[in-house]
């Protein structure tokens, strides 16, 4: 995903900006803005390098605060056991009071696009039977509404949060986005649901557990609703996705929101054997091979005529656990990075405060 800090993010018409000085927010079109910051209200206007910018007074300075195949058969194995895991709105810290307040408070916010499009059709509807000039007339307010009620929908839920890091903790972040670049490179990642004991290995290809695992999906992407000047890590988890902050680990399960930060998540990384009987990635270790149903002895079952060859791999299993609840489980089709990522995640919560 690639590190880089923006200086500014943008949200609608509304632009925030980061400096030494402090935040600043300023909003406008091209040519013209007005704006207020650490030094004060502002209007800037001008264009083609030609410009004018008149300052009217300094605020009073306000503490910063900080944001938040064959047939099987049956009885082989157990009934596989669900991997539980915490309702997102369950997972919390003392920390993480603040930004969870505002979060839940914005996300809990009616949205006014709804109404603006069924009032629309509505005008639209009635506006049927006026001449051609008011039909135009109407359809031109009707999308006026619809714009209007985007951005102002963009403006009441959007949660702006701006990091502004002293340079070790800059250097952490750092080496925290190469570890989520080498975990976002594997050709596969699959989240574990489930699993249950094997009473039978010669019909599992001589496993002794089974899991029930759905690939999933990692990438550079910020929480519905939220505006960050950093790259933020992205898991898909089942029902849940998690989003890694600087500061925070973000979990959205649904509508519920739920926070902790980095002090109170535990990771831990354990290399697995595991019997790939699906497609192969192409960043696997094979470490060894079995068949789809082995003898007492290991080797391959004489009585079934359709027992192919299969791969054994090398994977990592992440598991991230927090005391609050939040347990899940994810495979890593190329091995030894899992311990690179959870070091870089434990760096940065030496910095929680």
């Amino acid at each position: 995903m690639g590190f880089y800090l923006h200086k500014s993010v943008a949200v609608g018409p509304f632009r925030f900006n980061l400096s030494g000085s402090g935040v600043g927010m300023s909003v406008g079109v091209r040519g013209m803005r007005v704006g207020t910051g650490p030094r004060g209200n502002y209007v800037r206007i001008g264009r083609g390098g030609v410009y004018y910018r008149q300052t009217f007074h300094a605020p009073a300075e306000q503490p910063i605060r900080s944001l938040p195949l064959p047939a099987i058969p049956g009885g082989t194995h157990a009934p596989l056991q669900e991997i539980a895991s915490a309702n997102a709105a369950q997972i919390a810290d003392s920390s993480s009071e603040q930004l969870l307040a505002e979060l839940r408070e914005k996300r809990g916010l009616t949205r006014i696009m709804p109404f603006a499009v069924v009032g629309s059709i509505l005008l639209l509807l009635f506006a049927f039977s006026l001449p051609a000039w008011a039909l135009l007339l109407a359809a031109i307010a009707a999308v006026f509404a619809i714009v209007w009620a985007r951005r102002r929908d963009l403006l009441r839920k959007t949660t702006v949060i701006l990091y502004d890091f002293a340079s070790e903790v800059e250097e952490s972040f750092r080496t925290f986005t190469q570890w989520a670049d080498a975990l976002s490179s594997c050709h596969r990642t699959w989240h574990v649901a489930a699993q249950g004991r094997v009473y039978q290995p010669k019909y599992h290809a001589g496993a002794t557990s089974l899991l029930q695992r759905n690939a999933t999906a990692m990438r550079s992407c910020a929480p519905p609703f939220v505006r960050t000047n950093v790259p933020v890590l992205s898991i898909a988890a089942g029902e849940r996705t998690l989003y890694f902050l600087p500061d925070h680990l973000l979990v959205y399960d649904g509508a519920s929101i739920g926070a902790v930060s980095y002090r109170s998540v535990d990771i831990s990384v354990v290399p697995q054997r595991f019997i790939e009987d699906g497609a192969l990635p192409g960043d696997a270790t094979v470490v060894d091979y079995t068949w789809r149903y082995v003898n007492k002895k290991g080797g391959p079952d004489r009585r079934f005529n359709n027992n192919p060859r299969i791969p054994i791999c090398m994977y990592d299993e992440l598991h991230v656990r927090t005391e609050s609840g939040l347990n899940e489980v994810l495979q890593l089709s190329r091995a030894g990075i899992g311990a690179g990522f959870a070091a870089a995640v434990r760096h940065l919560g030496s910095f929680a405060t």
